[in-house]
């Protein structure tokens, strides 16, 4: 009897789909339900997308609510497949679609009622509606003993207030929710905490509290500022749309989904302020002098954020909902920031003071706005490696308006706050974040400890080396030099292509939680569906992560599979094809999950004695060759004695060799990326061999898919 692949523990069953993280098998029975896979329609055949899959520019706005209302309706059926517990709903936050008739359903998950915080969850489908992979923010089931709060809302409010930085800070409302974005999900209290820091910085931030212990598990800031981040930049005579009313015009742009700029006069109040009305239709005259000026730059940063989105991406507004956010100038006295706010949907700027010049400037608006687009899609976290992941996309988004916007008053770079910098310098750099003495260039795991403006750094270098590649050449007119964490040199595949992939991936793949290792994936994925697996765009991507040390464990493939190099069909996405195996080894059952494509070799797994193999024959090139595959397990032994085993081994004429051991005892969350060294065996014809050992009592799964030599 064929040995099954479905889950039994509750905490894990959802876990099926995409990277089979958490599998826990059956033992060898007939499963209890159908795979995941073509679940939604009813069918078990897993449907093959074709090597590119890019978004569908004729994908309307009543298209997309009409999607959004059938996934709403069909949320039951779709958790249920996902095998979320009974206390879990899914709630639709948006939908994408490709031109294959693929869809992307961005949900929230709510447990008894109540949010989960970090529960978002992004559903792939392909053309014919089946669910082919998921990308979790949390991976598992949510489960907790009780929902009631051992700790009164009056104490999280009162220690949610010391939490933040902020003076006059004022807990204003509290709710209970559940807390996964860090760890395991546990009830809390998230109050909403409102103030001033010192430098006049509105503070609207969610505290989460263990409503359990108290504890302050998180501060996520509801305003996302960038010190410093502005330009003075006056763009010559440049072209506003505005709006007629009263005796003359309004700073309302029509165009563009009504997008409005308001004097806030030198206030920190949250009030619009006083919308900018002119009489003859001409604002400002290119000077502090008038306080026109600074409106005309929020106006026209504004529009050009609005243009390079929809031009570039189909993406009508910041929530891709046709509706404007608006500006706010003039904030505070000799404020030296610009922010944007969620709450309002809103941009401010301050006209700096003595270090900066006011902060209205292309890429000011293009990075605020972006903390938008940011907010109504991934929704990434204020903390940790997706603190700076927030904080690189809109850099990287500001930077592409500034590019866009081809003014040549401010001719694009990869300079982050050059114009308004007093003393004629820079904020950030994208080419080489650390000449600011803060930014980081390379990732490593305590990236996610720094500021996310300084965490930053990782993703902006990655941008940069990915558009632009290694060297240096001088653009717009600054001198810019790019080299890796890793010694390679890269060639670039511009700036456009690198835009794509990364919107691509924040739109698509990537959720609130979202590490740098994690969005190097989601990107690889996202050249695969705009470029194809075997794409200069898709190589160039991974190369670019490997050169800012979060190298991704996806990769580029052809038929939907990876691996290969010196080996042949290392994928099995040819079957069997120059494997030989024992039968029913090399598999495309949608009971297991593959890494990558619809095939992979799956050894063991009966819970009775039993020995699989798996072998091919090969030349291994010459230097430090290397193997390299992708390995997960599953067992229902418990316990830590040795009771199953994979072996690797390499035969070379007559000795054999043996790489390394696995075993019930090795079990994985997912796929794991195995690297086994082959130097010894350079220039010598041999055979791989992979041996799966069972006894007589409990399973263990042993997939093995994308092997490569090279």
């Amino acid at each position: 009897m064929r040995r099954v692949h479905m889950t039994t523990g509750a905490a894990t069953a959802a876990l099926v789909l995409g990277s089979l993280a958490g599998m826990t098998p059956a033992r060898a029975t007939a499963p209890t339900s159908g795979p995941v896979s073509g679940a939604v329609s009813g069918t078990a055949v897993p449907v093959a997308r074709p090597a590119a899959s890019r978004p569908d520019p004729g994908f309307t706005p009543a298209e997309r609510r009409a999607a959004m209302e059938e996934a709403r309706a069909e949320r039951a059926t779709t958790a249920r497949e996902l095998k979320l517990g009974s206390e879990e709903q899914l709630v639709v936050k948006d939908v994408l679609r490709d031109t294959d008739g693929g869809e992307h359903v961005r949900y929230e998950r709510t447990y008894g009622g109540l949010p989960v915080i970090g529960g978002d969850l992004v559903v792939h489908t392909s053309p014919g509606r089946s669910v082919s992979t998921v990308d979790w923010a949390h991976p598992s089931r949510v489960q907790l003993s009780s929902t009631t709060a051992s700790v009164p809302r009056a104490t999280a409010m009162a220690r949610a207030e010391g939490a933040t930085p902020a003076s006059g800070d004022t807990a204003r409302t509290a709710r209970r929710v559940v807390f996964a974005a860090l760890h395991k999900p546990v009830l809390a209290w998230e109050t909403r905490v409102t103030g001033t820091k010192p430098d006049g910085t509105p503070v609207d931030d969610l505290v989460y509290t263990n409503a359990r212990t108290g504890a302050v598990l998180a501060v996520h800031a509801g305003i996302e500022t960038d010190t410093g981040t502005g330009n003075t930049l006056y763009s010559g005579a440049v072209s506003l749309t505005t709006t007629p009313g009263g005796s003359g015009w309004n700073l309302t742009d029509g165009a563009r989904g009504g997008h409005s700029t308001y004097d806030a006069n030198n206030s920190t109040s949250t009030s619009r302020g006083t919308l900018f009305t002119d009489a003859d239709d001409t604002w400002g005259n290119g000077s502090t002098s008038s306080r026109q000026s600074a409106a005309a730059d929020a106006a026209y940063g504004a529009a050009l954020t609005w243009d390079f989105y929809k031009n570039s991406f189909g993406r009508t507004g910041i929530r891709n909902d046709g509706v404007a956010a608006y500006s706010r100038v003039h904030y505070g006295s000799g404020y030296e920031n610009a922010f944007w706010d969620d709450s309002c949907f809103c941009m401010t700027y301050g006209d700096g003071g003595s270090t900066l010049n006011p902060l209205v400037a292309l890429d000011v608006a293009g990075h605020e706005m972006s903390h938008g687009v940011t907010s109504a899609t991934a929704g990434l976290d204020y903390s940790g490696d997706a603190g700076g992941l927030n904080e690189a996309t809109s850099d990287v988004m500001g930077t592409m308006v500034e590019f866009s916007a081809n003014n040549a008053s401010d001719p694009g770079d990869y300079y982050i706050g050059e114009k308004i910098m007093k003393d004629g310098t820079y904020l950030r750099r994208m080419d080489n974040p650390s000449a600011d003495g803060s930014s980081v260039n390379c990732w490593s795991t305590s990236t996610k400890n720094l500021d996310p403006h300084y965490s930053s750094g990782v993703g902006n270098h990655l941008f940069y080396l990915l558009a632009e590649g290694t060297g240096t050449k001088t653009i717009g007119g600054r001198t810019h030099t790019g080299t890796t964490c890793n010694g390679t040199t890269l060639t670039g595949i511009g700036r456009s292509a690198a835009a794509a992939i990364w919107y691509r991936a924040l739109t698509t793949y990537w959720t609130s939680t979202t590490t740098y290792p994690v969005a190097a994936n989601g990107m690889v994925k996202a050249a695969r569906d705009l470029y194809g697996a075997s794409s200069t765009q898709c190589a160039a991507t991974v190369a670019a992560w490997k050169g800012v040390n979060a190298a991704p464990t996806e990769a580029c493939s052809t038929g939907g599979g990876t691996g290969g190099g010196a080996l042949a069909n290392g994928g099995f996405e040819s079957g069997a094809t120059s494997w030989t195996a024992t039968s029913g080894v090399i598999t495309n059952s949608t009971s297991g999950t593959p890494h990558a494509g619809s095939w992979y070799a799956w050894l063991d797994g009966y819970g009775t004695t039993h020995t699989d193999t798996l072998s091919q024959t090969f030349t291994v090139p010459s230097g430090t060759p290397s193997l390299r595959f992708y390995n997960a397990i599953s067992t229902d032994e418990v316990g830590s004695t040795v009771y199953d085993r994979l072996t690797v081994q390499v035969v070379s004429g007559t000795t054999t060799t043996t790489l390394a051991t696995y075993s019930n005892v090795n079990a994985t969350s997912g796929y794991v990326l195995r690297t086994l060294s082959l130097s010894a065996f350079a220039g010598k014809s041999v055979t791989l061999k992979f041996t799966g050992t069972e006894d007589s009592t409990a399973a263990t799964n042993f997939l093995v898919d994308d092997v490569s030599v090279g």
